[in-house]
């Protein structure tokens, strides 16, 4: 059997299945999506395993822990969109570890300088953002005047 069967077999019975969770645990997708359907919570031992992805560590953090995770942080931290989605809708302001992958991404810099800090970057993320010549560039200068 693999995750999705199991994923999908615990959703038809409506209720956990123990000696299927090994299973669902070797893939982080359907983990995080037993953890949200059939537990309906948080799963302590499921989170070593969600938080190597960064897309569901973030949706673990923000609709299961409904705040900081921690533990996931580093891998959330490496991805621009996520970071940007981290610290606008989990940790709502300025969030220092996840700013060297949004300064990567001049969309994601110009929002999260509107949208999270609502104002002017950092010195390192506005100097990165100018030096990009993206067209956010002129939407950013414009905002921060």
């Amino acid at each position: 059997m693999i995750p999705e069967q199991a994923y999908y077999k615990a959703m038809e019975l409506g209720k956990r299945i123990p000696e299927l969770e090994g299973i669902i645990l070797k893939d982080a997708y359907w983990t995080y999506w037993y953890a949200r359907d059939v537990i309906k919570g948080k799963w302590k031992l499921a989170e070593p395993t969600i938080s190597k992805d960064a897309v569901y560590s973030y949706l673990y953090a923000k609709e299961i822990i409904k705040g900081i995770w921690e533990l996931a942080e580093p891998v959330i931290s490496q991805d621009a969109f996520m970071s940007y989605c981290y610290a606008l809708n989990v940790i709502k302001g300025k969030w220092e570890l996840g700013e060297p992958a949004i300064s990567k991404d001049a969309y994601y810099s110009y929002h999260y300088a509107k949208y999270v800090i609502k104002g002017r970057l950092s010195d390192f993320m506005h100097n990165a953002l100018l030096l990009s010549n993206d067209k956010y560039v002129k939407e950013y200068v414009e905002f921060i005047q």
